[in-house]
C-alpha cells in the first residue's frame, strides 16, 4: 500500500510540477482538478452507456404498460415478461451505478494521500502545498480557527459549499424526474405493480443518492481540503456530464442517475 501511495503522491507531484508555471502557487490544486477530470473521463463511456440504458428504460415505457394489462393477474410471468424485454434490449437497471463506485478508489487515494504526514518513510511535500492561503491537507475546522467564516480560508469553503449544495439540488430535481418517468422502477406493491429483479434496490438508490449529494456538504467539510477539491470537481462534472448526455430529453421524461 505504502509503494502505491508513494508512486500516487509522485503523480500528483509531478502534475504539479508541470503546471507551476501557469498556476504558481496553486498548482498543487490545479493538479488534483486535473487529475479529477481525468478519472471522469475514464469513466465517460460509462456514464453515456448508463445515459443510453437509462433512455432506453423510458422508451420501452408503452411496451410495458401492455405487459401489465396482459399479465396484470399473473405477478410471476408479468416479472418474468418485463425482465424478458430489458434483456432483449440490453437494458440493467444498475448501469447507472458504475461510474459512482469506480470513482470511490480515487476519492479514497486522495484522501489517505492529503491525512498522511508520511508517504513510504518520508515528509509528505505535498501539504505544503495550498490554494489561497488554505493548507491542502487541512480542514474547515482549521479554517475556521484561522479567520472564522469570512476569513481568506473560509471564503473558500463557503464557495464549495454554494457548488454543492447547487448540484445537490440539480441530483435532487433529476431524481425526481426519474422516479417519475422510469419504469418498472417503483416499490413493490405500489400502484406500478411486480417490479424487476433488483428494482427495489434501485428504487432505494435513486431515492437515497439525492440526500447522499447534500451529504456532501458534511463530507467537504470534514476530509481534507484536498479530497474535498476532487468531490466538488466532480460532482460539478457530473452535473455537466449529465445535462449533456440528457439533452434531447424532455424535462418531463428526463431520467437519469444522481450520483456525484
Amino acid at each position: 500500500m505504502s509503494v502505491f501511495m508513494s508512486a500516487f503522491a509522485s503523480l500528483v507531484a509531478r502534475l504539479a510540477d508541470l503546471l507551476e508555471p501557469f498556476f504558481h502557487a496553486a498548482a498543487a490544486a490545479a493538479a488534483i482538478i486535473l487529475f479529477t477530470a481525468c478519472v471522469r473521463l475514464a469513466v465517460h463511456p460509462l456514464s453515456r452507456a448508463a445515459a443510453r440504458g437509462q433512455k432506453a428504460r423510458t422508451r420501452l415505457a408503452p411496451q410495458i404498460a401492455e405487459l401489465r394489462k396482459k399479465h396484470g393477474r399473473n405477478p410471476e410471468r408479468l416479472q418474468r415478461a418485463i425482465l424478458e424485454l430489458h434483456t432483449r434490449e440490453k437494458v440493467s437497471p444498475l448501469s447507472g451505478c458504475l461510474p459512482s463506485l469506480l470513482q470511490l478508489p480515487a476519492f479514497f487515494l486522495m484522501y489517505h494521500l492529503f491525512s498522511n504526514r508520511e508517504i513510504g518513510g518520508e515528509p509528505n511535500e505535498l501539504l505544503g502545498h495550498a490554494l489561497f492561503a488554505s493548507p491542502l491537507g487541512d480542514r474547515w475546522t482549521d479554517a475556521l480557527a484561522d479567520g472564522g467564516v469570512f476569513g481568506a480560508q473560509g471564503l473558500l469553503y463557503v464557495a464549495l459549499f454554494a457548488v454543492v449544495a447547487a448540484v445537490a439540488t440539480f441530483n435532487y430535481r433529476s431524481a425526481k424526474r426519474q422516479m417519475a418517468a422510469t419504469p418498472g422502477m417503483g416499490v413493490p406493491g405500489s400502484q406500478d405493480g411486480p417490479q424487476l429483479p433488483g428494482a427495489g434496490a434501485m428504487s432505494a438508490m435513486t431515492k437515497v443518492m439525492p440526500l447522499m449529494s447534500f451529504a456532501m456538504l458534511f463530507t467537504v467539510a470534514v476530509v481534507p481540503l484536498a479530497a474535498a477539491l476532487y468531490l466538488v470537481t466532480s460532482m460539478t462534472w457530473s452535473a455537466v456530464e449529465r445535462a449533456w448526455l440528457y439533452r434531447d430529453v424532455p424535462a418531463g421524461g428526463s431520467a437519469v442517475a444522481t450520483a456525484a
